[in-house]
């Protein structure tokens, strides 16, 4: 099987973020751009809100990639990073899909690369191996199930109990599923830069000064955290529990740029990022998918590119593995806060 997946930047002479005249209104000529190509413009919750209010949809990867291939969009763009933007090519492979910046990456994605994920799958033949959804599409194709925050647990459920799991690449959600579900799993050693930042002193002290507060935590995040956390669950169930708790203060213990939602949502509550580190520094911030800008969005409208390019035979094996969750996912009872 062909395995490059490559990001087709823009042509030579591709206008250049030094040629934008700085009197353009910019939101203006998106959404000009946006009808004349026939786009769609996606966004996750973990970026900026400026882009966030300019996007078609807002959310969690997959429930996005899903929406807009329901769509007639010729053209989807992912204000995202790369392996979601991957996502959107698997499931809408007619459609061309822009990534903003060719450079937002994952550091789950990093920390598993398919070369070492194949030979660590070979050391366990007889295991069965669930992946989270924050993976290329290399390691995709060679994973047996695709699982979400959201629905591992519910899907993990469904395995028999004398069929050893192998989990990849997040060793923090990989322990806290072992934890929920009572299996014992082998981990790949990930990890997201951005939820292993958080701080237990930080946030102990936070709650300490507010100790009205609830604590919403991502299930990325490392035990030291989460055994504060009164809510731990995917972005969607975090954004439906603060906004429809009856609690008016909430520490947040994911990516802040998803608190943009929930102001929007609640403005009446008060949402708290909890900081890294020593508490002074931005390391909850997610540096990829920073990178993505109004800009840039307006460029890759603009020059068509960076474009996701995908070999057909690679998109057909790294479906696979969604398709079985999307199966497997009829199964487990649909609850409000649910998400993709």
């Amino acid at each position: 099987m062909n395995e490059m997946i490559t990001i087709a930047e823009a042509s030579a002479d591709a206008m250049s973020e030094m040629q934008i005249d700085p009197t353009l209104d910019l939101e203006a000529e998106i959404q000009r751009l946006k009808k004349e190509k026939n786009a769609i413009i996606l966004a996750h919750y973990y970026q900026d809100g400026e882009i966030q209010d300019l996007a078609d949809f807002v959310g969690d990867s997959l429930d996005l990639s899903r929406k807009a291939a329901a769509t007639d969009a010729d053209v989807i763009v992912f204000c995202g990073v790369r392996f979601m933007a991957e996502v959107a090519k698997i499931l809408s492979p007619n459609k061309t899909v822009l990534l903003p910046d060719s450079k937002a990456g994952c550091s789950l994605e990093d920390s598993c690369q398919p070369e070492p994920f194949r030979k660590f799958r070979e050391q366990h033949p007889d295991h069965v191996s669930i992946t989270y959804i924050n993976c290329s599409a290399e390691v995709k194709a060679a994973s047996d199930i695709i699982v979400t925050s959201s629905n591992a647990a519910e899907i993990i459920d469904q395995i028999p109990l004398d069929k050893p799991i192998l989990w990849a690449p997040d060793r923090h959600l990989g322990s806290y599923l072992a934890k929920k579900t009572g299996r014992d799993m082998t981990l790949w050693n990930g990890s997201c830069i951005v939820h292993e930042q958080f701080s237990e002193r930080e946030l102990i002290r936070l709650k300490t000064q507010n100790p009205d507060a609830k604590i919403a935590a991502h299930p990325e995040c490392h035990d030291g955290i989460l055994k504060h956390a009164d809510h731990i669950g995917s972005t969607r169930a975090i954004l439906e529990y603060v906004i429809n708790g009856p609690d008016q203060k909430y520490l947040i213990a994911t990516e802040p740029h998803i608190i943009h939602q929930m102001e929007k949502a609640a403005p009446h509550k008060e949402f708290i990022p909890v900081p890294g580190a020593d508490g002074s520094c931005a390391c909850n911030n997610c540096p990829f998918m920073e990178l993505n800008t109004l800009e840039k969005l307006y460029l890759c409208l603009v020059n068509n590119g960076p474009q996701i390019v995908m070999p057909e035979d690679l998109r057909v094996a790294a479906v696979k593995p969604l398709e079985r969750m999307l199966e497997m996912s009829k199964n487990i009872p649909v609850k409000k806060d649910d998400a993709a």
